[in-house]
């Protein structure tokens, strides 16, 4: 499924199986519907407390994790944080 970014409101439409085509680092996934931000990075087993992300090339401030909803067609750019020495 291809999703087209434009100033239009076109967005695709979510599967049959209740899942929604995102891009998270450039690759294609799957996740389920309905889910937040939060949601998504526990799903993906990622501790939103140790990433900064950008959905659509917009920065999302970790403050609204819990109240930015995942779309279909969303593109993600994900990044972790790790300590070191």
């Amino acid at each position: 499924m291809i999703a087209l970014q434009s100033r239009g409101s076109y967005r695709p439409r979510m599967d049959p199986d209740n899942s929604l085509s995102v891009s998270i680092n450039g690759e294609h996934r799957r996740v389920p519907g309905g889910y937040n931000l939060v949601e998504m990075l526990n799903e993906l087993g990622l501790d939103p407390g140790r990433v900064a992300v950008e959905r659509n090339l917009e920065v999302v401030p970790r403050s609204t994790f819990r109240e930015v909803c995942v779309e279909d067609g969303d593109s993600f750019e994900i990044v972790h944080f790790v300590g070191g020495g």
